[in-house]
């Protein structure tokens, strides 16, 4: 089984700025992944051509079973809000999407604790702190029927605050347990690969630095696991024509 997470910058490339649906879409296909976790992910927005992105990477790779969970609606540059999942079909939305070949038994929505207040954020490329507002986060977790048995498999996009990310991290893992296991979580955790097994206390099994793309020297993009699964050799961060991520990509196995 190959697993693999992507941050895909809602599909635009750094080096000429443009979303291409087709670019997507030949990304996805060239990962060939068996169950792919998605973050920056839009739907109907205006500067993704009002595609849906989740739909054309489903299509991309075969996927039987995918969905689409957002955690902000709105459009960029107007007004921006926390999303419920009640958001009437059609409107602009970016989350994070969940795409597998095998099927999926069940699907579950997480809801992850937001920073009520603006925060100072050192940024390395910045002499002076930045006062942002953190967005919403969420988690989506599914339920697989794979050849050797069920298993559950998990993406997010966590707070890149300091020490947010690692509260937001505990509460998932927190919100799956009892799940079905092996567990897997994928994802772009905006920590690094100690800090993430550590609050996670889950085990790494991709290792290979993702960010930034074109020279990448840390890995905020992970695959952790509990329970009875290892990677079946060496992880890949693939370099692909969009996004300031590479794909982490690793084939798995059951010990």
């Amino acid at each position: 089984m190959r697993i693999a997470t992507f941050n895909i910058l809602h599909g635009r490339s750094p080096d000429d700025g443009r979303v291409d649906v087709e670019r997507l879409a030949a990304a996805v296909k060239r990962l060939d992944a068996d169950v792919l976790g998605l973050q920056e992910v839009d739907r109907d927005q205006p500067r993704s051509m009002g595609a849906d992105l989740t739909a054309v990477a489903a299509e991309a790779m075969g996927a039987v079973d995918s969905q689409f969970v957002a955690a902000l609606s709105g459009t960029p540059g107007g007004t921006w809000m926390a999303a419920t999942g009640d958001e009437q079909p059609g409107s602009a939305s970016y989350g994070i999407a969940l795409l597998s070949r095998l099927p999926v038994v069940s699907w579950r929505v997480i809801r992850l604790p937001t920073l009520p207040t603006r925060v100072p954020v050192w940024f390395r490329d910045q002499r002076r702190a930045a006062v942002v507002k953190e967005e919403p986060r969420v988690a989506v977790a599914a339920v697989l029927d794979a050849p050797h048995g069920q298993l559950t498999v998990a993406t997010t996009h966590l707070s890149f605050v300091p020490g947010w990310g690692s509260v937001q991290l505990r509460r998932l893992v927190r919100s799956l347990t009892g799940t079905r296991e092996p567990l897997v979580l994928t994802g772009d955790l905006n920590m690094e690969t100690r800090q993430a097994a550590r609050v996670s206390g889950l085990r790494p099994i991709a290792c290979a630095a993702t960010f930034p793309a074109e020279a990448p020297s840390r890995q905020l993009d992970h695959v952790l696991v509990r329970g009875p699964l290892r990677a079946a050799g060496p992880a890949e961060a693939v370099r692909l024509p969009l996004s300031d991520h590479r794909a982490l990509v690793v084939s798995c196995e059951v010990a």
